[in-house]
């Protein structure tokens, strides 16, 4: 189905529509119905950016508590590199081109357009010539007993997003070659001219989304997922004191300085349990934790929680919750790592209707690999099934909930070094 098929959806529940869909007839669709796309320009005299190309929380919008609001609307472009061995300066050239191109068609913002390039082990294996021991890249693997996912391994990853789905398909348009301009800012180049594009994954986050599109497989037909809760499971999350800093993340020395590592794990959302035989409560105490729900702070979706999940008023003692509750909590699990009180990661995730199913695309990032590691050890909560009513994916979290389908790990050079970067320099 187009989304043009269907003129009863809402706007925006039809450009999400659109942007699940992709490709040409989908924003020629939105155009239809709505004009160009009114993402935001750049302003006459240019604009700054970062150096840091996961540099967006001053760019993004945020709630009245303060909290980072992610872009709503979300592409990962997984790309090959089109020719074998090292890449051409030429194709380096075309690459920055194609990129700086969309810089100069929208803003970097929420409002405009925010994107990343990132880059997999196995691209760098083409060089013959190890990453610098700044850069902690591995290749990814399961990390746990109980999951199998398929290991992604494009040579790059492109993450578009932006409040605009229109925008975000322009966008990927344009960087495909299927665009000559965006508005009235002429394309120099496209991606097309250098990669192959192997796959394509789509998403969404934000109050309302998730309800207006619960009708796929994973989530009971009774359609209960709260009306303002900004992620499938019905809770915000994204707290500004549980996540990383963009400084805590940031690889500190070396060539590629100013840039981080990227995760990035597609995960399967099963919730008919979930809404189906969980209260609220319990819902919150494996959410959160056991605490939460006796305390009754989270009264809906988590607004009332302002800036912080206050986790840090859960048991640190894991063991004695779960002799206590028969259960402990995800959050509550995912503090124990924490480094001087604070996190390791820091998440940009979403979800997803791909596949037809409720999912979520978990991406995350921080300065090595082995800080999500770290947390998706502690995550798994394997300890604590000495406990005679914590098994290993039920009371346990939320894992009865979640199956990870696939992983992949990328590095995020810095914007200098954004197009086909080579190990050491240049």
């Amino acid at each position: 189905m187009t989304p043009s098929a269907n003129r009863g959806l809402s706007r925006r529940a039809f450009v999400r529509t659109a942007v699940a869909i992709g490709g040409a007839p989908a924003l020629d669709a939105c155009i239809e119905r709505w004009g160009a796309p009114d993402a935001a320009r750049p302003p006459d005299g240019g604009q700054s950016l970062p150096e840091r190309q996961f540099a967006w929380d001053e760019s993004v919008a945020t709630d009245e508590a303060g909290n980072h609001l992610g872009p709503r609307h979300r592409v990962l472009l997984y790309l090959d590199y089109a020719r074998e061995g090292e890449p051409t300066d030429a194709d380096r050239e075309r690459t920055e081109a194609a990129l700086g191109s969309l810089e100069r068609a929208y803003e970097w913002s929420n409002d405009g357009l925010l994107f990343t390039v990132s880059y997999s082990p196995a691209y760098f294996e083409r060089f013959g010539a190890d990453l610098p021991e700044s850069v902690e890249l591995p290749e990814p693997e399961a990390l746990s007993s109980f999951e199998d996912p398929a290991l992604d391994r494009p040579d790059a990853v492109v993450h578009l997003a932006s409040d605009h789905g229109e925008a975000v398909l322009a966008a990927e348009e344009a960087l495909m070659g299927d665009r000559e301009s965006l508005g009235d800012v002429e394309m120099q180049a496209s991606l097309a001219d250098a990669f192959e594009r192997v796959d394509r994954r789509t998403g969404f986050i934000g109050d309302g989304l998730p309800a207006e599109n619960q009708d796929v497989a994973g989530i009971p037909d009774s359609e209960p997922v709260p009306e303002d809760a900004p992620l499938y499971m019905g809770f915000k999350s994204g707290f500004r004191k549980n996540q990383a800093s963009e400084d805590r993340v940031a690889i500190e020395s070396g060539p590629f300085a100013d840039g981080t590592t990227q995760q990035i794990s597609q995960i399967r959302l099963r919730l008919d349990d979930w809404y189906g035989e969980q209260d609220h409560d319990e819902r919150v105490g494996e959410m959160f934790c056991p605490f939460h729900a006796e305390e009754g702070l989270v009264e809906e979706t988590g607004e009332e929680l302002g800036d912080s999940s206050r986790v840090e008023e859960c048991p640190e003692d894991l063991d004695a919750t779960a002799r206590e509750h028969g259960r402990i909590g995800h959050a509550q699990k995912n503090a124990t790592v924490r480094e001087d009180g604070s996190p390791i990661i820091l998440r940009r995730d979403f979800n997803s209707t791909d596949g037809d199913e409720a999912g979520v695309h978990f991406l995350s990032l921080q300065r090595s690999i082995a800080d999500f590691v770290k947390t998706r050890e502690a995550m798994n909560g394997t300890e604590q099934t000495r406990n005679l009513e914590i098994r290993q994916r039920v009371n346990n979290g939320i894992l009865e909930y979640t199956f990870v389908k696939r992983r992949g790990n990328y590095l995020l050079p810095p914007r200098s070094r954004r197009a086909l970067p080579t190990p050491r320099s240049g």
